[in-house]
Order: structure tokens, then sequence, then C-alpha cells
């Protein structure tokens, strides 16, 4: 199984993978929290207040470098997040903004704590978070180093798809608003680009775009793209 497959699956899989008690223990403390579309769930540099269940919705993690701002990650539900800041004492590092009508599951700080001392067995889990997490970024890194645009776009778009992929008539519908200029911010590149690579697959039948969707047609094509390193 590739990287971007199990990327896809890992949110899913550290929860599962947790004992049973233990994982109902998590869920007991959470408390309900609701957030309309585009509110902000914390900003940069405010304290962590628990960690996150995503139960309905998404939320864009995001951070502003060199007044510009960048995507990090989007999450979903199921996804937890949050642990970093509760770990490391730090504040957020980033924004935690919802691209739609949210529900979600917060475990406070206090109460994570006091169960990771009665559950030590928790430590693991959350070192294997962390370490999956650096893994994903010692990737995005070494794909920016060594990839060039076209590879590292196909990349990312098939992540996406794999993530919050829909089936549509014309192939796979990424549930996601990606405008071009948001891509580029993933990328690391410019919006003029982004868009000479799109308008070219496009024209070659691989993706469909309207608006601000992304359909992939031929998500073959893509991979084929991504194994040849073009």
């Amino acid at each position: 199984m590739s990287l971007t497959e199990v990327a896809a699956l890992f949110p899913s899989h550290w929860f599962q993978e947790m004992p049973g008690t233990v994982a109902q223990q998590l869920l007991a403390l959470g408390q309900h929290r609701r957030l309309k579309a585009g509110e902000y769930l914390y900003r940069t540099g405010e304290m962590a207040e628990g960690f996150y269940r995503v139960e309905r919705g998404r939320l864009r993690l995001g951070a502003e470098f060199a007044l510009r701002e960048y995507t990090i990650a989007y999450i979903g539900p199921g996804d937890w997040w949050g642990e970093v800041p509760l770990l490391d004492g730090l504040p957020h590092a980033s924004d935690a903004q919802a691209v739609s009508d949210c529900e979600l599951l917060l475990v406070p700080k206090r109460k994570l704590e006091d169960l990771l001392e009665q559950q030590p067995v928790l430590y693991k889990h959350f070192a294997r978070r962390l370490a999956f997490a650096m893994r994903l970024s010692v990737s995005y890194y070494g794909d920016l180093a060594a990839l060039p645009l076209p590879a590292r776009l196909a990349k990312r778009l098939l992540e996406l798809a794999a993530q919050y992929g829909e089936p549509d008539g014309e192939g796979v519908r990424i549930g996601l608003r990606l405008p071009q200029q948001l891509l580029a911010d993933m990328m690391a590149t410019s919006r003029q680009s982004v868009s000479k690579e799109l308008k070219a697959w496009e024209t070659q039948g691989w993706i469909a775009m309207k608006y601000s969707t992304m359909i992939l047609r031929q998500p073959d094509a893509l991979r084929r793209l991504l194994r040849s390193g073009a």
C-alpha cells in the first residue's frame, strides 16, 4: 500500500486500533461543539483547549507565512487532531476554520491528561500519530525537492480524491472547493503554473473543472504520470 493510500486510512485506523475500553473512555470525555461555515475554531498563537474529532463537516488547517496564507490540510468526519500543542505545551501553529457547518467532539485538555495517567497505553498511540505526521512531512519536502510540479500536483489530487472522493457520472469528484490559488499554495508555486497544468490535463480528458470543483475523469493517467516522475 502506498503512502498516499495509508494517509487516507490512517485517521480511522488510529482510533480503531486503540483498545476498546480506552477508545470508549476517550469518547465519553468528549463535549460537542458546533461551528458555522467560515467560523474559526482557533487561531495561530492561541493555547490549546483540547483534542478534537470531526463528527460532521470539514475544516481547513492553514497558516500564514511571509504575508501569504497556506493550506496545510483538510480534515473531515472521523479525523482526530490537535495533540501537538497538548503534548508540547506550546500555542497552536495553525488556524482551524470550518469550510462547512461542522459538529465536533472536544476532549478537554485536563480530562485527556487525566486519561493518559490512567491509561498510559495511550501514549503509544499518540507516538504513532506523531511519527506518521513526521513521515508525511518528510514525504512532502522530499516531493518538493525531487518531483517536478506536474507529478506533485497529480499526487496531491490523488490524495484528496482518496480522502474526499465521491462517485460521479464523469469520474471521481473531490468533495472540496479547490480554487486554483488554493492548489498553488499547497504546491508552493504560482497560480499561473497550476492553471497551465490543469488546463492541459482537462484538454487530454484526465480531469474536469467546474468552477472550484475538481473531477478526476482518468485517475489512472495521473497515477502513471506520478510513477514516471515527469
